[in-house]
């Protein structure tokens, strides 16, 4: 039998801590989330390895070091609104949910979106809901929000999904060029958007956050 307690302990001390990450809210959130059962069930051993967890279609549960490193620069309050972009299997939002007041979760991928909607039932998470659809478009009927939290990486955020963060919001989007990548929190103040990078990590580009490529012959 598997003690994922201590192997989720073990990922705080040894992933989150070293890293500068020391919020007590969110470390609460981390060691609180059981991880293993919002990935597939044949990686559950390796829930808390310290990279990114392939959950299929080319797309990853980020590396806890990356999102703990997002939650920390964001610092979600208890009272804010968060939309979750490209939730996979629903760990972000479950840990997400712990820190604020409301989670609107997005997952264009129908069956991890069916999935990570039944475990967050199973498993209590009564303020986030998960919602199908393109991901590049968010879901602006639910908001604006407070903050936006990019699972995975970008090469450009279109303008539309911008749109959907208060006055005063912030969104969390990692930045790839090629193999690596910069995390960048983005403040919308007075309608425009201001830009801050806080730390180098990487993930796949998702879907609808690629630059169009043009091909001169």
């Amino acid at each position: 039998m598997t003690d994922f307690s201590t192997r989720r302990l073990m990922m705080v001390d040894t992933q989150i801590r070293p890293s500068d990450v020391t919020k007590f809210p969110i470390i609460d959130a981390l060691l609180a989330v059981p991880r293993e059962v919002y990935v597939p069930r044949d990686r559950r051993e390796t829930a808390y390895m310290s990279d990114n967890l392939p959950i299929g279609s080319g797309r990853v549960i980020l590396e806890p070091r990356t999102f703990a490193k997002f939650l920390d620069a964001l610092n979600i309050q208890p009272d804010e609104a968060v939309l979750d972009l490209g939730c996979g299997l629903g760990y972000s939002t479950a840990v997400i949910a712990r820190l604020a007041e409301a989670v609107v979760a997005v997952e264009e991928d129908e069956t991890l979106a069916t999935e990570a909607q039944r475990t967050l039932s199973q498993e209590g998470v009564d303020n986030a809901a998960v919602i199908v659809g393109p991901l590049a478009e968010g879901a602006a009927k639910h908001g604006p929000y407070d903050v936006i939290m990019l699972e995975g990486g970008v090469e450009t955020v279109p303008e539309a999904l911008l749109a959907q963060l208060k006055d005063g919001g912030r969104i969390g989007c990692l930045f790839m060029e090629g193999a690596l990548g910069v995390a960048r929190i983005g403040y919308r103040i007075d309608g425009a958007m201001t830009w801050r990078s806080v730390f180098n990590a990487s993930a796949p580009v998702l879907t609808g956050f690629a630059l169009e490529r043009t091909f001169a012959l």
